[in-house]
């Protein structure tokens, strides 16, 4: 497009949507249009096409309702033939012509705007796809991801199973043992001291008491094997006296036992508790103190059991070595039986296990029952317990 014929162009578009804006609008500046078009020696069929480019930008504009598109037709259709005039006049018979170019260009521009408002829903339609295709990979992401951590999850309840079943296979083992080994062995001795004394009850009186005495110890001594395997079975003391007596006595041994210092500090309603849940904290705490004694280093544990917002919580502290989470975690088979063990027991019955340990910096093992039927949150366990350290 030449310059003259470009600046035209633009002076056209200028004054003709000055005068669509205008609520009186005047057609002297679409005459002046005609006479400049007649001195650039343009034809009616020239200014009607600057005429449509025009209109069809207006048109296309988001800013033109569809209400308001008809009467931008009409307006722009009265300014044309304005500004046809001047043409007309020295042209004689383009009177005619122009009436037929202006229908022509009406049905055109009506055309156009079907075609642009067309393609503005298709538009719409693709963004509104592509959102949805968007979403659907988001949403295929997500399950996979959830279709993964089940896959996980049941690949850890089937390694537990079976360590489970290897470990009471162990458990009995060592049970056969001790009672093969020091009980049975305990007993014969017994009997054959008894036997000594039949024979000898006749000959030497004095000597008499002094292997009744023995006798008495080892059978003292077998008592206290049997208490103790029974008590490491399942403490009677917990159904009958409930779970602090259960805990003290416990923690009692393990002081006497592993010369580590541990401290319990409780809720007296922890008592109420059903006996499941009683079980559950009594295990995880014994679980969590053996852990500490075989492998933390530690010279201090301490068990704190709290009701917060409707649950249970429990912490066991260790002043320990602590340990890289994530490693422990992947460590394979019996490596970590005993947390799996734990975390299996608290879900069991609604709650929520977590681990807090770090090179250096001790461990805490973290457990929340909820006190009713309902089931606990892992985020309130963590907002819960994390903040104290002690």
């Amino acid at each position: 497009m030449k310059p003259a014929l470009a600046e035209f162009s633009r002076r056209y578009g200028a004054m003709l949507r000055a005068h669509l804006k205008r609520r009186r609008p005047t057609l002297r500046p679409a005459k002046e249009l005609g006479r400049r078009a007649i001195t650039m020696g343009l034809e009616t069929l020239d200014l009607a096409r600057i005429h449509e480019r025009t209109l069809m930008k207006l048109l296309i504009s988001p800013s033109s309702a569809s209400t308001r598109r008809d009467g931008i037709i009409r307006r722009a259709g009265l300014f044309f033939a304005e500004a046809t005039i001047p043409i007309e006049k020295t042209h004689g018979p383009a009177r005619i012509a122009s009436a037929h170019l202006n229908r022509m260009i009406q049905t055109l521009t009506e055309r156009g705007m079907s075609l642009a408002t067309s393609n503005h829903r298709l538009k719409q339609e693709t963004a509104q796809r592509r959102l949805a295709e968007e979403a659907l990979r988001k949403s295929e992401l997500h399950y996979g991801l959830l279709l993964e951590q089940s896959r996980h999850m049941q690949e850890q309840l089937r390694l537990l199973s079976r360590q489970l079943l290897s470990a009471q296979e162990e458990e009995r083992k060592k049970i056969s043992r001790e009672l093969h080994d020091v009980i049975a062995q305990t007993l014969t001795s017994i009997n054959i001291q008894l036997a000594t004394l039949r024979r000898e009850a006749t000959l030497d009186s004095k000597g008499l008491e002094r292997k009744i005495a023995r006798t008495q110890q080892m059978v003292e001594k077998s008592v206290n094997l049997v208490h103790r395997f029974a008590r490491e079975l399942r403490p009677t003391i917990l159904d009958d006296l409930g779970l602090i007596p259960a805990l003290t006595t416990y923690m009692k041994n393990f002081r006497e036992e592993t010369g580590i210092q541990v401290s319990l500090s409780a809720f007296a309603g922890v008592d109420q508790v059903n006996g499941d849940k009683r079980t559950v904290l009594y295990r995880v705490a014994q679980e969590a103190l053996t852990n500490v004694a075989r492998h933390a280093q530690a010279s201090q544990a301490d068990v704190k059991i709290q009701k917060l917002n409707g649950a249970i919580f429990m912490k066991i502290k260790d002043n320990g070595k602590g340990f890289q989470e994530e490693r422990v975690l992947r460590a394979k088979k019996g490596k970590r039986l005993g947390l799996l063990g734990m975390r299996e027991r608290v879900e069991m019955v609604g709650g929520n296990f977590a681990i807090e340990s770090a090179p250096g910096k001790g461990t805490a093992v973290l457990a929340q029952l909820p006190l009713g039927g309902g089931r606990g949150g892992e985020g309130a366990l963590i907002s819960k317990l994390k903040p104290g350290r002690s």
